[in-house]
C-alpha cells in the first residue's frame, strides 16, 4: 500500500511539487511538468519525454544535461495532457526544434500527437520517438506495439546524447530510433501495486508465483509460473532476450551490450544485486561483453514487486551515447561541467488562457442546459468511480473512475466559470473539454476534450443549438475520436458507442424530433450498445495485450460514455418540463 498522502486526486501535483523543491537546482515547474533550471542553449534540439507519474525517477528524475531538458507528467499511471505537453516542450525549446520520446502506451501517443501537431502549427519542429522495447506486450512482426517500459532509458540517452553534441532534429531522431531499435526488456512481477487511497492492488500474483511479463503501470503479465531462484530468474529473463535480440544482428555472441536491471519499487537492491551476478555470468557466457551497467531502480510502479531486465546492443555511436557524462536529479555518470547546471537559469512564463467570446441571449440560455448536463455527469462519475475502476481493471490498470472523476472535475469548474463571465453554450463547451482533457490526462481526458471542442465547434455561440445541431456535433465529435484515437466500430471503444448514438441523433433530427426526444432516445441505445461491447474483444489500448481478460466485461470508457449520454438527456427532460 501507499502509506503517505493527502488527497488521491491532488497526489501527482503535490509529488511534483515537492519533487522541485528538492532539486531546484536541476529544474523548475511547468504547468504539467518540469524542465531544466539552466535555458536550453540556442540551436539545440530539446529532448522532451514524459508519461504518468507512478514510476520515479522516470520521468522528472531524468531531466538534467546529458538527458532530458524536459518532462512531461500526468497523473497516476495516466499520459499527460496535450496542453501539459504543449507548455513543458514551449518551456524546453531552444530554437532547433522538440524531440519527443516516450513509451508506446495509447493515451500517450494520442496526446503527444496533439502537442507536436500544435507546436508545429506553430513553427515549431517536431519529431518523436516511440519507445517499443517491451518483448511480451506483441509478437516481433507487430514490435510497433509494443510497450515502452525500462529500456525508454536506453533512447533517451541517445537522444540527449545526439542533441547536446549539436546534431540538427533529423539527427536526434535518426540516433534515438536506431536506439529503440536495438533495445529490448523483459519483466516479472511478484506482487501487484497499489494505487494512493485504493483499497486493493491493480492485481494479485498468488504466493509463490510470479506473473511473467508484467506492464509498468499494473497491467498483469501474459502467463503466470512458480517463483524460481535469482539464478532461475536470470537464465529467464537473459535467454528470453537473446532470443529477442534485434533481427538486424546475426548473432549475439561477441555483441557489447548496455545492460539495465531495474527494480519494480518493492525489490531491493541487494536482492537486485544477487540476480545481477547471475545475469552477468550468463551474458558472459553467451559470448556478450557488458558496458556500464545500470542495477537499480530506473523506471518503478509504486511498491510493485518485480523486475525486468533490459539489453541495449550497441554499436560505436550508440556505446557513446550510452557512456557519455549526464547529471540529473536521480541518474548521473561521468563528469558534468557544472555550468552546464548553473548557465542562463530559465524564467518560466504559462500560456495565456484564451479570453471568452461574446455570445447572444439564446446561446447563454443553452448554455444553462450545458453547465447542468456538466454538473449531473459530474455527479454520476462521483458515483461510479469505483465501478468503473473495477471494469479498467479487469485488462487494464483501473484507473478509468479516476480518470473520469478528475476531468469531469475540472470541466465542471471550467464551465461554471466560464458561465459566470456570460459565455454562451459553445464556449463553456470548449472551456469544458479543455479543463478535462488538462485534468484528467490519459487516453480518455483527451478523447472526451476532443468530443467536447467537437461538439462546441458546431453548437456556437450565437443561437439555441437544435436537434440537427447536436446530431451534427455528436457526429463531428465521432469523427474527431475516430481521426486522433484511430479507434474503430467492434474495437471494444467509447466509439462502439458514440458511433450509433450519431446515427440515431441525426436520424432522429431527419424525422423531425426534438432535441429532447432525440437525446431520450439515443440514452436507450447508448446503454444497449455499451453492453453489448461485454461480447467484443480489445483491438488497441492497454487492453489488448489481454483481450480474453475482458471478454464478458463491457469496455469501461463505453460505460461511461453511455452514463453520461443517459444522464445529459435527464437534464434536457427535467428543463423541458420547467419551461412547461
Amino acid at each position: 500500500m501507499t502509506y503517505l498522502y493527502n488527497d488521491p486526486v491532488q497526489f501527482a501535483d503535490e509529488c511534483i511539487d515537492g519533487f522541485v523543491a528538492a532539486n531546484s537546482t536541476f529544474v523548475r515547474k511547468v504547468h504539467g511538468g518540469v524542465v531544466r533550471a539552466s535555458r536550453t542553449p540556442t540551436g539545440q534540439v530539446a529532448v522532451v519525454i514524459g508519461g504518468g507519474s507512478g514510476h520515479y525517477p522516470a520521468f522528472a528524475g531524468l531531466v538534467g544535461p546529458g538527458l532530458a531538458h524536459g518532462a512531461a507528467m500526468g497523473n497516476l499511471f495516466a499520459s499527460p495532457s496535450a496542453q501539459q505537453i504543449y507548455r513543458v516542450a514551449k518551456a524546453a525549446a531552444g530554437g532547433a526544434g522538440v524531440l519527443f520520446t516516450y513509451g508506446n502506451y495509447a493515451g500517450d501517443v494520442l496526446n503527444f500527437d496533439q502537442a507536436q501537431a500544435r507546436l508545429i502549427a506553430e513553427g515549431i519542429p517536431c519529431r518523436t520517438v516511440v519507445v517499443t522495447d517491451d518483448i511480451s506486450s506483441a509478437s516481433e512482426p507487430e514490435s510497433h506495439k509494443r510497450r515502452g517500459v525500462a529500456g525508454d532509458l536506453a533512447v533517451f540517452r541517445a537522444a540527449a546524447y545526439a542533441a547536446e553534441r549539436g546534431d540538427d532534429l533529423n539527427a536526434v531522431w535518426t540516433l534515438a530510433n536506431r536506439a529503440n531499435e536495438h533495445t529490448r526488456s523483459f519483466g516479472v512481477a511478484f506482487s501487484g501495486c497499489t494505487l494512493p487511497g485504493a483499497s486493493a492492488p491493480l492485481f494479485t500474483v498468488p504466493e509463490g508465483r510470479m506473473a511473467v511479463g508484467m506492464g509498468i503501470h499494473g497491467e498483469p503479465g501474459i502467463s503466470e509460473q512458480d517463483l524460481p531462484t535469482a539464478h532461475g530468474l536470470a537464465e529467464l529473463l537473459v535467454e528470453g532476450l537473446v532470443h529477442a535480440r534485434p533481427a538486424t544482428l546475426d548473432s549475439s555472441a561477441g555483441a557489447r551490450v548496455g545492460v539495465i536491471l531495474n527494480g519494480l519499487g518493492a525489490v531491493k537492491y541487494e536482492e537486485l544485486f544477487v540476480t545481477y551476478g547471475s545475469v552477468s555470468t550468463l551474458l558472459t557466457a553467451q559470448g556478450m561483453e557488458i558496458v556500464d551497467p545500470e542495477v537499480g531502480e530506473l523506471v518503478t510502479s509504486f511498491q510493485m514487486a518485480g523486475v525486468s531486465l533490459t539489453l541495449f546492443w550497441l554499436d560505436a555511436e550508440l556505446e557513446e551515447a550510452w557512456k557519455s557524462p549526464a547529471y540529473t536529479p536521480a541518474y548521473r555518470k561521468g563528469l558534468v561541467n557544472r555550468q552546464d547546471v548553473d548557465r542562463d537559469l530559465i524564467t518560466i512564463v504559462d500560456v495565456v488562457e484564451d479570453a471568452i467570446l461574446p455570445s447572444s441571449a439564446a446561446s447563454r440560455a443553452s448554455g444553462v442546459i450545458v453547465l447542468d448536463s456538466i454538473r449531473a455527469i459530474k455527479n454520476m462519475i462521483d458515483t461510479n468511480v469505483e465501478e468503473l475502476g473495477r471494469l479498467d481493471s479487469v485488462a487494464g490498470d483501473g484507473d478509468h473512475g479516476i480518470g473520469m472523476q478528475r476531468g469531469a472535475s475540472a470541466a465542471l469548474l471550467a464551465a461554471e466559470d466560464a458561465a459566470a463571465h456570460e459565455a454562451g453554450a459553445g464556449s463553456i463547451l470548449s472551456k469544458a473539454g479543455d479543463a478535462w482533457a488538462d485534468r484528467a490526462g490519459g487516453t480518455s481526458g483527451a478523447l472526451w476534450g476532443l468530443a467536447l471542442n467537437a461538439v462546441a465547434a458546431e453548437v456556437g455561440d450565437v443561437a439555441a443549438p437544435t436537434a440537427t445541431v447536436l446530431a451534427s456535433g455528436v457526429t463531428a465529435a465521432l469523427a474527431a475520436i475516430a481521426r486522433f484515437g484511430k479507434a474503430q466500430l467492434g474495437d471494444k471503444t467509447m466509439v462502439d458507442v458514440l458511433s450509433p448514438v450519431a446515427i440515431a441523433l441525426t436520424e432522429s433530427a431527419e424525422h423531425g424530433l426534438t432535441a429532447r426526444d432525440s437525446w431520450k432516445s439515443a440514452a436507450l441505445i447508448a446503454a444497449e450498445a455499451a453492453d453489448a461491447t461485454s461480447q467484443l474483444l480489445p483491438k488497441i489500448g492497454r487492453a489488448r495485450p489481454h483481450m480474453e481478460k475482458s471478454l464478458g466485461s463491457p469496455d469501461p470508457g463505453a460505460v461511461s460514455l453511455a452514463l453520461a449520454i443517459d444522464a445529459i438527456a435527464a437534464v434536457m427532460n427535467s428543463q423541458q418540463k420547467v419551461s412547461q
